[in-house]
């Protein structure tokens, strides 16, 4: 599976990667179409730092440079799950503000409607990728059980001290027994 895996990945990242290059090198093709989403979040970015970038091509490049790397990192198999949630997050607002075939005329509608489910099969590899395990038990996984053998052995800890506990009484108990006797006998004795 590791080879399917591995070829899955590269194809994924590689359109990410192609179209992201382009976009660095030539940001202005897509600044008009990012408009769209760029003016509404562009507020709230400068009012969370007003250092970032908020600018329709700042925000363009920038989103094209991460597409680069997250397909890079994606297709080289190095921090898949991450790689791929960048990707995820990044495509949702480039297919809104790029494919909105709902507010296009007939024409252009068609086209767009076809670039809009390719997008969203593209969301779902990437959300495939970025929940993706390898085969592996995923960390959740690991977490719990990982507290449920530590449970288990400090349950079986406490059961093993009870018993020790309860050995520990009852050879006291006969020792004193013996002991009793012991003394008991030795009074009887005459001498």
């Amino acid at each position: 599976m590791k080879p399917v895996r591995a070829a899955a990945r590269a194809m994924l990242g590689a359109i990410f990667v192609v179209s992201g290059a382009r976009i660095v090198l030539n940001p202005d093709s897509k600044v008009a179409t990012a408009k769209r989403v760029t003016d509404k979040v562009g507020p709230m970015i400068e009012k969370l730092d007003p250092r970032l970038p908020s600018d329709a091509r700042a925000l363009v490049r920038l989103k094209a440079g991460s597409d680069v790397a997250a397909g890079l990192l994606l297709a080289t198999g190095r921090f898949t799950r991450p790689a791929a949630a960048v990707l995820a997050a990044g495509l949702v607002p480039t297919t809104v503000a790029g494919h909105s075939f709902w507010t296009m005329p007939q024409p252009e509608r068609e086209q767009h409607q076809i670039h809009f489910l390719k997008n969203l099969g593209l969301l779902g590899g990437l959300l495939l990728a970025a929940v993706d395990t390898q085969g592996k038990p995923g960390l959740k996984y690991r977490t719990t059980h990982a507290i449920g053998r530590s449970q288990r052995s400090v349950s079986h800890a406490v059961e093993r001290s009870q018993r020790s506990a309860r050995r520990a009484m009852r050879t006291a108990r006969r020792e004193a027994k013996i002991a009793a006797l012991s003394a008991t006998a030795a009074r009887k004795l005459p001498g």
